[in-house]
């Protein structure tokens, strides 16, 4: 059985259940809001992500150029650590486990998602595969 945890002192997130997607994104969003080339991302359904504090929880767009996308970035109110996205329509919960308190021992990721060749840089070669978009098999789940 999996157990995932993260979070920061104030605010800390559990899951029992693996992730339903995990992948290196390339897209745009992510490089603006990590500032790395590619970020390490993983969905849950919205349910198997639990945050303890929800309180807590300052929400703002994830996606700056869409503010009234489905996914807000949380952070803890207390020390602005980010927390988790956290999707409108209740279908995920995101972790990006180097910024939000995971263990060093949470899964690798899968694939590539997002890359794209005309920004210049080289196409990733360390063995998994690259999509354009998600994984071919990956469908969003229903909301919760």
């Amino acid at each position: 059985m999996a157990e995932h945890n993260g979070g920061c002192e104030h605010i800390h997130t559990h899951s029992s259940a693996e992730p339903i997607d995990n992948h290196m994104c390339h897209c745009n969003v992510c490089k603006t809001v990590t500032g790395q080339q590619m970020t390490h991302v993983a969905f849950f359904n919205w349910a198997d992500l639990e945050v303890d504090h929800p309180e807590l929880l300052n929400r703002q767009p994830f996606n700056k150029d869409n503010p009234s996308g489905a996914l807000e970035l949380c952070t803890c109110r207390v020390c602005g650590t980010p927390i988790m996205l956290d999707d409108k329509q209740r279908r995920i919960r995101v972790a990006v486990p180097n910024l939000m308190g995971y263990e060093a021992s949470f899964p690798d990721a899968g694939y590539h998602a997002f890359y794209d060749d005309t920004r210049g840089y080289p196409k990733p070669d360390d063995g998994r595969p690259v999509y354009e978009g998600f994984r071919p098999e990956f469908k969003m789940p229903q909301p919760a």
